[in-house]
């Protein structure tokens, strides 16, 4: 069994991860972009001091989705090679494959920026892990596609979903989304990275007991991705639970 330390991060397949996957808007990313998109559409424009984007990888769109309801926007990816793809889109400016998804973000919610480099401005690049995360710091966390592709280890996959729960503060919300019954899995020609396969009943187990207002939704697979064995994907959007005691009344 490869848990996430058995893996080498840094050596993370950019190229050929985004040329697969992100190099033309898939059914699944629309379905996950709209999914995404309602929760920060209720938010008014700043009213979230700080969001995170937990695993952020080189993929761009859910910063876009943040980057008119949150004032800090912070992705941390353990990553070498992410870090490096990050820290040249926000420099050099988002490479032009990304502006189709950036037109369907701001087509769902108007209040983004009217450019891509803009809505992406309070994006801060942080290399680290999900054990960096001082718990109770988010008003909204968000991971994609990230807990149940870097382990095999069902534990380990639990513990990375809690602390993604304990990093916003009591009443944050959470936004997530999953591949469905993935194995591990390899991208191009490159190595099997490690991944364990999730369903709906395991992250009601998972999530069950450590959110509230839990909501898990299914997209069909997507039959112009790549074929990584997924059945899938999962969508959910909860709330860390308000741990303040009501004062009794008088």
């Amino acid at each position: 069994m490869r848990r996430n330390r058995d893996a080498d991060w840094n050596d993370w397949p950019v190229a050929d991860y985004l040329a697969e996957n992100y190099h033309r808007l898939h059914p699944c990313d629309i379905g996950v972009i709209r999914h995404h998109a309602a929760v920060y559409r209720r938010c008014a424009p700043g009213a979230l001091a700080r969001t995170l984007e937990l695993g952020a990888g080189p993929n761009l769109y859910p910063l876009m989705l943040a980057g008119a309801a949150s004032r800090r926007i912070d992705a941390l990816e353990p990553s070498a090679a992410n870090v490096r793809y990050l820290r040249r889109q926000l420099d050099e400016g988002p490479d032009a494959s990304w502006q189709p998804f950036f037109r369907l973000c701001r087509s769902l919610d108007p209040a983004l920026p009217a450019s891509c480099a803009e809505a992406l401005r309070p994006v801060r690049v942080v290399r680290g892990t999900a054990d960096d995360v001082v718990p109770g710091t988010y008003d909204l966390a968000s991971m994609n596609f990230v807990a149940e592709s870097v382990t095999e280890d069902f534990d380990e996959f639990t513990a990375l979903c809690a602390a993604f729960v304990r990093a916003v503060r009591p009443g944050g919300r959470l936004l997530a989304a999953f591949m469905e019954r993935m194995p591990s899995y390899r991208i191009g020609g490159g190595p099997v990275w490690p991944a364990c396969p999730v369903d709906d009943t395991l992250l009601r187990a998972v999530f069950t007991p450590r959110t509230t207002g839990l909501r898990i939704a299914r997209l069909a697979k997507d039959r112009t991705l790549p074929e990584y064995g997924d059945t899938g994907i999962l969508l959910l959007r909860a709330e860390r639970p308000d741990t303040t005691v009501p004062k009794p009344e008088r």
